[in-house]
């Protein structure tokens, strides 16, 4: 089974929109814009990273960023089992799954990351990764400083979030340092977030995302509050404005999705920070992180060894250096073109059969190996269809 995975603030980077400028999702850029009233696209393209740390420009920018990488994945055909969000990654999962729509998606973002900015200049604060230390000891680390400092993210094995006021957040680091942490690495936001210093905007968000009327979702979406699933709409409004001051559990969540039956996680948006916590956690999970349009072929790749674990390979050769998988878009009976043999040469775009009422189309140029599947064949979705060796 399958997992989406959407980072949080903190993972954006300059000129991360830059590889996506002609791509198809990048729409979405254009339909954010014209929301928001402000020009996304520039901060993509064209922000430097003190700009982008700004909580206003770091929420916006990723969240639009994640759901044009969504954009691309989807047109694969690819649909997860769960989705997980860290921190203001749930609302990218939120519109990811349908409970939100992109435009209510986009204004309760904004909100968010307002609320949160206007805290953050009444109620200064910073936040910190300590590295090395068990759960219990950074906790044991916050209460020695006995000053304004919690923690606000349990991560991953080793790896913990600490947020305060900066004296608060110094002397709880040094405790930390001095139980033994590995490393402490300031983080590049403007605020305490998951901490009681944003409290003062939990009810400004508890009122918008309930007037945006989340609706119920058939793909659940695994919350940071209490790390379980949730599928109902009127939940979310209670769990994301608690997100504000409350901890995130990611560690947690992933144990859920673990246990749900999860064995595969994609990250998709900037940064890879959740593929390197979700194999900290989940040592035999299988995990990828996509963030340009050139790593939608890796995509391809992995759900196919995933597939097809033990194929033969030709003598000194790697199956997927020169051979490519062509997946089907969806669940139902494979019906093949009737003029297509072995050894046809092959365009992108070119229609390989239909799955029910749905065309299997090649993402890749290349020529007919073979079929995978044959006809009247009932196939899931994401099953290899075909083989191509690219040209």
């Amino acid at each position: 089974m399958l997992a989406f995975t959407f980072p949080g603030q903190g993972s954006q980077r300059p000129g991360m929109g830059q590889p996506w400028v002609g791509h198809e999702s990048w729409d979405l850029v254009d339909e954010a814009s014209e929301i928001a009233g402000r020009d996304v696209g520039a901060l993509l393209l064209s922000a430097d990273a003190e700009t982008l740390k700004d909580t206003r420009n770091a929420q916006l920018t990723t969240f639009v960023s994640s759901l044009m990488v969504l954009d691309a994945v989807e047109r694969l055909g690819f649909e997860p089992s769960l989705c997980a969000g860290h921190s203001l990654g749930e609302y990218t999962a939120l519109t990811a799954n349908g409970a939100l729509g992109f435009d209510d998606g986009v204004r309760l973002v904004i909100e968010r990351a307002a609320a949160m900015h206007e805290v953050g200049q009444t109620s200064p604060g910073v936040m910190a990764a300590v590295l090395g230390l068990e759960d219990e000891d950074v906790e044991t680390a916050c209460r020695r400083a006995d000053s304004d400092v919690w923690v606000a993210n349990f991560n991953a094995p080793g790896q913990v979030v600490i947020a305060g006021s900066a004296a608060g957040v110094e002397l709880a680091s040094d405790h930390a340092k001095q139980m033994g942490a590995k490393r402490i690495m300031s983080l590049p936001v403007s605020g305490a977030f998951h901490t009681p210093f944003m409290s003062g905007a939990r009810d400004r968000l508890r009122e918008a995302i309930a007037a945006a009327k989340p609706r119920d979702s058939d793909v659940p979406i695994v919350s940071n509050v209490d790390a379980k699933a949730h599928n109902l709409g009127e939940e979310w409004s209670t769990l994301l404005s608690a997100q504000l001051s409350s901890p995130v559990r990611w560690r947690q969540c992933l144990w859920t999705m673990s246990e749900s039956g999860i064995s595969k996680f994609i990250e998709l948006g900037p940064g890879g920070v959740l593929t390197g916590m979700a194999k900290r956690t989940l040592t035999t999970a299988r995990t990828l992180s996509i963030s340009t349009p050139d790593e939608l072929d890796k995509l391809i790749e992995w759900i196919g060894e995933s597939a097809k674990p033990n194929p033969i390979l030709h003598e000194g050769e790697h199956l997927f250096a020169v051979e490519r998988l062509v997946v089907s878009p969806s669940a139902g009976v494979f019906t093949p073109k009737s003029n297509l043999v072995d050894g046809t040469r092959i365009n992108v775009g070119d229609v390989l059969g239909m799955v029910g009422d749905h065309e299997v189309r090649s993402l890749f140029d290349g020529v007919l190996q073979n079929f995978i599947s044959v006809e009247g064949e009932r196939v899931t979705a994401h099953q290899p269809i075909a083989w191509l060796r690219t040209i």
